[in-house]
């Protein structure tokens, strides 16, 4: 929203009108939704008889997708400060992306999840339509795999931010998880680690911003650090030598 504001004329000629923009989503209004998106998502898995689609797996769990949605608010915001997006647009976007991903088959969560906020932000407060427009149109496109060049920055801030929770200390702490659900022993830890730094690199080459290009460089460096860790410690750890860099 913006606001006017007077203020004295310093030369001396009365006073002059200064437009200030002013947050569309205040701090207050921000916690409701944030309220709201992890009840939805709680909610999605009770409505479901077989008690869903192995919600006791991390990556299929409300508390994770929620703690998910929550670190890509985070660095989305961060990208979205950085490179000169709407902040506002893109935390909200971030706050939405993943609202239908436990109800809605994966090639259509997004444009779902674009309707549900479409619902909530028309019903709630009174926020500019062309700001529930920009929203719901990142939150619909964050599933787009084209170039990041084709895409608004507001877009392109919220699908790099999901791409790097992915990747890091976070990503390696999922796959240990996985390891776990898959009764493998701690012998394949440095193996696992590996994926998540392919993994990483591999999803890191979308990458299009200064701003998350130097997120990415520094949770790959830890991700490298912790499988040489596991190396050095664990004597018998079979591992293949990495091929060096060209």
């Amino acid at each position: 929203m913006r606001t006017s504001r007077v203020h004295p004329d310093p030369n001396g000629g009365g006073s002059v009108g200064v437009e200030i923009k002013e947050s569309t989503v205040g701090d207050e209004e921000f916690e409701e939704m944030k309220g709201f998106v992890r009840d939805y998502l709680a909610a999605s898995v009770e409505s479901e008889d077989d008690g869903g689609r192995m919600r006791w797996y991390p990556w299929h769990s409300a508390e994770y997708r929620f703690n998910h949605i929550l670190n890509v608010v985070q660095l989305a915001t961060r990208i979205a400060e950085r490179e000169g997006a709407d902040t506002d647009v893109v935390r909200v976007a971030a706050l939405f992306h993943d609202i239908s991903k436990l109800e809605a088959e994966q090639e259509v969560h997004a444009e779902e999840g674009a309707r549900v906020a479409r619902e909530y932000l028309q019903a709630h407060g009174d926020f500019p339509q062309s700001f529930v427009e920009q929203v719901c149109q990142v939150v619909a496109d964050h599933s787009y795999q084209g170039p990041l060049s084709d895409v608004s920055l507001e877009t392109q801030s919220l699908i790099e931010a999901d791409i790097l929770d992915k990747v890091g200390a976070n990503g390696s702490a999922l796959m240990l998880l996985r390891m776990g659900y898959e009764s493998r022993t701690h012998m394949d830890a440095a193996e696992m680690i590996e994926r998540v730094l392919e993994r990483g690199r591999d999803a890191t080459e979308r990458i299009n911003s200064d701003a998350a290009e130097s997120i990415a460089h520094k949770r790959l460096k830890r991700v490298k650090w912790f499988r040489e860790w596991l190396e050095s410690e664990v004597v018998q750890m079979d591992h293949e030598p990495e091929e060096p860099e060209l």
